[in-house]
């Protein structure tokens, strides 16, 4: 079974455009795991812009499921995820000042920083994910910094699937093949849809999670949210 793992990120954006504390990130967060989400995603970002700091604090001893952290390993953020520990923290490459997560780690550069934070977090005892795209020596070098899994940067797959979902998945099976090789678990996010979810599950079947925000959130205009997971959790089937 393939985890849904829900970023209620852009909740907290909407929260956020009117101040106050409508809607609710916390209740939220609780509907999704009582809708049947096996995880919540937060990734708090320095400027604070949707999910904050104090949210994170906040949602931490009420959420009964997993619970994975994702952002760039600022001292800040480092702190944060030593002192909440969550289930999972999933180290991605941004830049601050980053829309979204737009690329995976080049982890020959980042070498010495990515096995020193692998180490720390687990030494805490906290499972580590890195956020990469489907070259593969640089999966077998993530594998080298001991982290738990990686998470594979699915925006080309979502962007060529309309075009050939067979060519946009082929990297992706290879890429997570690698990683199943080596003893890695393999999450998936960025832009995975009801549109492409099924098809990207069918062919790399022992996902261990996906996150997913802005197209489920999107999605839960229309159908709700309870209605809505339930279809996610339909094409991880």
């Amino acid at each position: 079974m393939t985890n849904l793992s829900v970023n209620i990120n852009k909740v907290a954006t909407i929260r956020n455009a009117r101040g106050g504390n409508v809607p609710d990130i916390l209740k939220v967060a609780q509907d999704c795991e009582t809708f049947g989400a096996q995880g919540i995603t937060v990734h708090p970002r320095p400027d604070e812009r949707h999910i904050r700091y104090s949210d994170v604090y906040t949602l931490k001893p009420e959420i009964k499921t997993e619970f994975n952290i994702e952002g760039y390993p600022s001292d800040k953020f480092v702190d944060l995820v030593l002192k909440i520990k969550p289930t999972q923290v999933t180290l991605v490459p941004d830049a601050p000042d980053a829309v979204t997560s737009n690329a995976g780690w080049d982890v020959k550069a980042n070498f010495e920083l990515l096995n020193d934070l692998v180490d720390t977090f687990t030494t805490h005892g906290i499972r580590t994910s890195l956020f990469v795209g489907t070259d593969l020596a640089n999966i077998e070098l993530a594998a080298k910094t001991g982290t738990d899994r990686i998470e594979l940067y699915t925006e080309p797959y979502a962007s060529r699937y309309p075009v050939n979902r067979d060519e946009a998945i082929a990297p992706f099976i290879a890429a997570a093949q690698q990683a199943k090789n080596l003893g890695l678990g393999v999450n998936a996010g960025h832009d995975l849809s009801l549109e492409n979810l099924a098809f990207f599950h069918q062919q790399i079947p022992w996902l261990d999670e996906v996150s997913i925000g802005h197209a489920l959130i999107c999605d839960a205009l229309y159908y709700g949210l309870k209605e809505t997971i339930r279809l996610y959790k339909e094409c991880l089937k």
